[in-house]
């Protein structure tokens, strides 16, 4: 299995060399040639599996060579032992054919914690067998670098740094990246937004001296391995609908495309996925994309979601390579006018592909409070503002058909805003009781990306 960029213009590399790598040197996005396709008898046969066989099924056609069968299997065993439920992605039902899939059973309680414990295990296997180290910089809404910190720290082969726009993320969130007390792992505080930090991200992996200094990689949802190992829990969830004897649909609240670009792939692989529907807040740039054909970026306003309280989403790169017909040439086109103007007009044709694959809506912030409110009272389902986002928009597309609704994150990730809407303060699981009893390390970023380089420098 080879992979290419979606600019058309970097190096094709093996799996292995893509996860290592992150961003190609063209500054696009890696994909596989090819996505490997189940027969129903194969997504059948998944019945009854536990998620580690499922995951060992789903993403072995993918890695080539870079594991043995026996270690990618011991891989995915360790990624997924510290999880909190027997089940790892449980589903529970909330109303007729609309049922939640809870994702923030993992240590730090998001859906990051899928994709970003087996990178951890994934990547230190492969730096130690090689007898190579490397530096790792991510930029984080709240939840990816939470999740990155937990999977990496202690490692021998990694230095971790992750940027976070200072004051935008929850309590919770700033605690689990700024508490671990390894050595290797950096959160570094930067005055902006999100997208002002992976801006910064992007530019020091287009700086080819500062990137072979450092060895630098990522583990951003730039990265295929997180794509790819997001991808699990739609098969896992849909066999245990139905699939493939019966359609199923996912409703999925996201920022950075990330976690829906990961159905898009099952859809491709064989799954038997209906609707796709984007689930945006305030920052609705995804939803007007398809609406009007337009992708502009306006100023970030924050929310209580602040997890998607972004304007530049990296994957949606990867759908459009697949909706402009994999023309690379194309797609390096419109991301020189966005970085150049801030938008960019979809053509006609992929307009049209697209909107035949996604479906979209919004939640205004009294929405998203509103469906917090009514989820606890009528369910006795308290749902953090991501999944709250994500099942008001789904109300819009429920049918015939099971529409499964990805819960994002444990509510305790942003307890104000679930008490402000529900009167319940949430608690946090035992095992993070002590959360704000722990010290934490910030180092605060007032300058640009001259003073991060600075600082990765310093400290590797």
């Amino acid at each position: 299995m080879k992979y290419h960029s979606t600019r058309g213009n970097a190096p094709v590399l093996t799996f292995e060399q893509a996860m290592l790598t992150g961003l190609a040197r063209d500054g696009g996005l890696y994909l596989p040639e090819t996505i490997p396709t189940f027969s129903k008898a194969d997504i059948a046969a998944m019945a009854g599996l536990s998620y580690e066989e499922i995951a060992f099924r789903v993403m072995r056609p993918f890695t080539g060579d870079t594991f043995t069968d026996e270690k990618f299997a011991d891989l995915i065993a360790k990624a997924y032992a510290g999880f909190g439920h027997a089940a790892r992605a449980p589903l529970v039902q909330v109303a007729p054919n609309h049922f939640l899939l809870e994702l923030f059973h993992g240590p730090t309680l998001a859906f990051k914690d899928f994709a970003m414990q087996l990178i951890g295990q994934m990547f230190e296997f492969a730096l130690k067998r090689n007898g190579e180290r490397v530096t790792i910089v991510g930029a984080t809404s709240g939840d990816t670098g939470s999740a990155a910190m937990e999977a990496f720290r202690g490692l021998e082969a990694v230095d971790l740094f992750i940027l976070y726009p200072h004051g935008r993320v929850s309590d919770v969130q700033r605690r689990q990246m700024t508490t671990p007390s390894e050595a290797n792992v950096h959160a570094l505080a930067v005055d902006g937004d999100f997208d002002t930090c992976q801006a910064a991200v992007k530019d020091m992996f287009n700086d080819f001296d500062f990137r072979d200094d450092v060895r630098l990689a990522g583990v951003n949802s730039i990265n295929w391995a997180r794509v790819l190992a997001q991808v699990v829990y739609y098969f896992s969830s849909a066999v245990s609908l139905g699939a493939p004897h019966r359609e199923v649909s996912f409703t999925v609240p996201t920022g950075n495309f990330g976690d829906i670009f990961a159905g898009y792939i099952a859809k491709q692989m064989g799954l038997t996925i209906d609707k796709l529907a984007i689930a945006t807040n305030q920052n609705d740039i995804l939803h007007r994309t398809l609406e009007t054909g337009v992708y502009s970026t306006e100023g970030v306003k924050p929310s209580i979601s602040p997890s998607m309280d972004i304007q530049v989403s990296s994957n949606f790169e990867r759908a459009l390579y697949y909706a402009y017909g994999s023309d690379g040439a194309a797609i390096a086109q419109q991301m020189d006018e966005l970085k150049q103007s801030g938008a960019f007009t979809v053509s006609q044709g992929a307009i049209s592909a697209l909107r035949d694959t996604f479906a979209s809506g919004r939640a205004s912030e009294g929405e998203t409070a509103a469906a917090i409110t009514r989820y606890h009272a009528d369910h006795g389902e308290l749902l953090c503002p991501h999944s709250a986002v994500g099942v008001h928009v789904a109300e819009g597309h429920l049918g015939a058909t099971p529409m499964i609704t990805l819960a994002t994150a444990h509510p305790a990730k942003f307890p104000n805003a679930v008490e402000a809407a529900s009167g319940v303060f949430p608690a946090l699981p035992a095992r993070m009781a002590d959360l704000f009893e722990r010290d934490e390390r910030i180092t605060r970023v007032t300058g640009g990306v001259s003073d991060i380089k600075t600082i990765i420098k310093d400290r590797i």
